[in-house]
């Protein structure tokens, strides 16, 4: 199954309140209980009902609106931001689980579910948030990266925006040019107080210096997934309706 969860932005608070997956051919979306707990939030077009789960062979038109277009110029330029091979397009899944299905005109993204990786740790490949927030500098250093550079997390407990931010750094001049996206930045920050912060791995994955800002840098960061570590466990992250299947309640 895969599985992508959906946020929406109410004023300037951000909450889960959703969840997508594919599987069996079909597409499903059902509220998460975060709905009903961010002050404000209105259900999705086509969507009103927040004990029902919706299925669908086709991608929910609120979620493949948020795709670009194969016969946009910059089509193939927007899977080579994301590390995609444009000869081998991706699923629909797979594509708005890294480029998070982000619009101008709206407030709502979606985020990957993670799973263990084949080694069994907790893998991640996510575009850096909060460049547009960095002094010049940061820019002007990520302008200089290079694919596979070394790349550091740290806790930013003071974040007026979040006590749960993670910053990023370069290795050498120690920099610090954004911030680990908000939607894994609990879990990072648990995985950083549970282990040694050596034991995550962030590396440049690419560095794509004719992309918009929030498609300037692509990270990918693999980390140990410790014992009854269960990510993105809050009670808002769970389903409102009763009758989704069991993995749903993990």
């Amino acid at each position: 199954m895969r599985a992508l969860y959906v946020a929406s932005r109410v004023a300037h608070v951000w909450g889960p309140i959703g969840r997508l997956d594919y599987e069996g051919g079909l597409y499903r979306f059902c509220y998460t209980r975060g709905a009903r707990q961010l002050s404000g939030f209105r259900p999705l077009t086509g969507m009103d009902d927040f004990e029902q789960v919706y299925e669908s062979e086709d991608l929910f038109p609120v979620f493949s609106n948020r795709l670009l277009s194969p016969s946009r110029p910059e089509y193939e330029a927007y899977l080579h931001w994301g590390g995609f091979d444009p000869g081998h397009p991706p699923d629909p899944i797979a594509l708005l689980g890294v480029t998070e299905g982000v619009r101008q005109t709206d407030s709502i993204e979606v985020f990957p579910c993670p799973t263990p990786d084949a080694g069994g740790g907790y893998s991640n490949k996510f575009f850096l948030h909060g460049i547009t927030w960095m002094a010049p500098a940061a820019s002007d250093r990520i302008a200089r990266l290079e694919a596979e550079e070394q790349l550091h997390v740290m806790l930013d407990p003071c974040n007026p925006a979040d006590p749960n931010a993670v910053a990023v750094r370069t290795d050498s001049e120690r920099t610090m040019i954004g911030y680990i996206p908000r939607y894994l930045a609990r879990d990072v920050s648990r995985l950083l107080k549970q282990s040694d912060p050596q034991l995550i791995h962030l590396v440049v994955d690419r560095v794509n210096r004719d992309a918009p800002l929030q498609h300037r840098l692509l990270c990918r960061m693999r980390a140990c997934w410790p014992e009854n570590f269960q990510p993105f466990s809050d009670e808002v992250f769970r389903p409102i309706p009763e009758d989704v299947p069991a993995s749903y309640q993990a």
